[in-house]
């Protein structure tokens, strides 16, 4: 076995696992680290400027590219300024394996400045945490968190790791890489039991989650709605694409209000969830999302999820692009003639409903095109529009984006990017670590005004990186979705017309000067005309363009 230090063992670990790029902003705590970079040349280190930032860049890089990715933070402080935007990644199912350096163990019982019980800080946010205390532990340690952290359900893994086990020396067995079979295929009984109850649905709906882009299986899901002739859905806090969003049976996202979902589910007489979370919501309602005695069958990666809120007729373990295609196949041996006829008509209504419904979208866009400041939703329907079919989309309008999925032409697993966690700062920083990932294809990142204010240091990091990315402020100088939700109480607030410290003027944050102060070109505009002609340059630019857009401040119900 060979002699080497911590920090070299740890570089060879990581290129051993695959890790190509680490983001972090280095303290103390990581000097070790920044020296054994310094020869590096095969492991790429992105700086963010603060944590909550890098946590997102490395969120975004990861679930573009599907690999695990490295993300070192600064000791207690850093690892909790990191920790809103690691609760997305763990929301995103991101493969994440996060450290934080940690004072040399043979100071830490005196409590040293900086120091805290870092694993247990991070252990609510990821599936494994601990600090390595031996330098001969380092290669299992790095090999168990990154096998962790890609087996499914994915999501990030936290490592503590002591200033010694990075300076020490030792012979070191580096060990190899292991990983879990990713395509998990359901129990044969349990799909046998759901093809017999889709069969002989009338009216059944699909509802698409993140395991189906994890999977990259798009056209086998469309395959199932096809041949069920259901629609489609995507789940209410979607962080990627996993339905083509051109296909006429695709219906959009769900709203995350109990007594929308029950309206939806009690016009079809069973749910087929394909990974789709059986519900997070964001208020409490009159009552059950889902009505009593409701057949549903689910799918998914995550045991935990399986009828963990609502009772499922069957529920299926498994990978949807290994189970979807034997799912289909039982649902078409198992019907009937009468039923088979049945499901090619319901495909044709279904289809035209869907045709149509898209028309209605875009006739409500068209007559408030001409309205001034923009209108948000033909602000959505113009950058559906006009973006390229390889372009991709990170989404955090927040509540801007009414009708965003069904104008973008996102039909593939790289296309589009959510914010799942709900943690609101995280779309700036992931479209960095997105482009990092896909750097030939067009990226462009749809930021409600208060959103980007949390982490706009970001575009720091896409200066210096010189990354093309468009970054769109949408920009209603408030925290418009906060005065919706107080107006609904109908309190003092509504009675009053106040809403106290949700508005952000006086003065009005000139987000042109801050681009323009961190390296990018940037622009105002106030017209959709103006708008396209932004972007269109934007997209062509040479590096990162920010433009912010004036858009209706209006919010009060009509």
């Amino acid at each position: 076995m060979p002699m080497m230090p911590g920090k070299t063992a740890l570089l060879e670990l990581l290129r051993q696992e695959g890790v190509r790029v680490i983001f972090g902003n280095p303290g103390t705590t990581e000097l070790p680290l920044m020296d054994a970079l310094a020869t590096e040349r095969e492991l790429r280190y992105v700086l963010a400027l603060q944590e909550a930032p890098a946590m997102a860049m490395a969120d975004g890089y990861a679930q573009a590219s599907g690999q695990c990715v490295a993300v070192n933070l600064h000791a207690a402080p850093g690892l909790g300024n990191a920790l809103g935007m690691l609760y997305d990644a763990q929301k995103a199912g991101s493969p994440l394996l996060v450290t934080a350096g940690q004072h040399d163990q043979r100071f830490n019982f005196t409590e040293p400045l900086l120091w805290a019980d870092l694993p247990a800080i991070a252990r609510p946010f990821v599936k494994w945490s601990e600090e390595v205390r031996r330098l001969e532990d380092l290669p299992r340690a790095i090999h168990r968190a990154v096998k962790t952290a890609l087996a499914p359900p994915m999501g990030p893994v936290f490592l503590s790791l002591p200033g010694d086990i990075l300076t020490e020396s030792a012979d070191i067995d580096l060990g190899a890489p292991s990983r879990v079979a990713f395509g998990i295929r359901g129990d044969a009984a349990a799909i046998a039991r759901a093809a017999e109850l889709i069969a002989r649905a009338k009216s059944p709906v699909i509802m698409a989650g993140d395991a189906v882009a994890q999977g990259d299986a798009l056209q086998q899901l469309a395959a199932l709605a096809e041949a069920v002739g259901a629609p489609v859905y995507d789940e209410s806090m979607a962080s990627r694409a996993s339905f083509p969003s051109t296909h006429p049976l695709y219906r959009g996202p769900l709203v995350r209000l109990p007594e929308v979902i029950r309206g939806m589910l009690s016009q079809h007489d069973l749910l087929i969830s394909i990974g789709g979370d059986l519900f997070t919501l964001s208020l409490p309602g009159t009552g059950e999302a889902m009505p009593e005695d409701y057949p549903v069958v689910h799918l998914d990666t995550n045991p935990w999820e399986l009828a963990k809120n609502y009772p499922e007729t069957v529920s299926i373990l498994g990978e949807p692009g290994a189970t979807l295609p034997e799912l289909t196949a039982a649902v078409i041996a198992a019907r009937s003639a009468p039923q088979a006829e049945a499901a090619v008509k319901r495909l044709e209504h279904v289809k035209a409903e869907g045709v149509a419904s898209l028309a209605k979208l875009n006739a409500m866009a068209d007559a408030v095109c001409e309205r001034h400041p923009i209108h948000p939703l033909a602000l959505m329907q113009t950058i559906g529009r006009q973006l390229p079919d390889d372009a991709v989309v990170i989404d955090e309008t927040v509540s801007s984006g009414n009708g965003l999925r069904r104008f973008l032409r996102s039909n593939d697993a790289q296309s589009f990017f959510g914010l799942r966690g709900g943690g609101i700062g995280w779309g700036l920083p992931a479209a960095i670590g997105v482009k990092l990932a896909l750097p030939n294809r067009p990226v462009v990142a749809l930021i409600g005004d208060g959103s980007a204010l949390y982490t706009i240091q970001g575009l720091w990091t896409a200066s210096h990186e010189k990354l093309k990315i468009v970054f769109v402020i949408i920009n209603n100088t408030s925290y418009r979705i906060l005065k919706q939700r107080t107006n609904a109480m109908k309190g003092l607030a509504a009675q009053s017309d106040t809403y106290v410290a949700m508005d952000l003027d006086k003065p009005a944050i000139d987000f042109v000067s801050v681009a323009r102060g961190f390296g990018l070109d940037a622009h105002r505009v106030s017209t959709l005309g103006d708008f396209e002609e932004r972007l269109d340059q934007a997209l062509a630019a040479d590096g990162p363009t920010l433009i912010d857009v004036e858009v209706d401040r209006s919010w009060k119900p009509v």
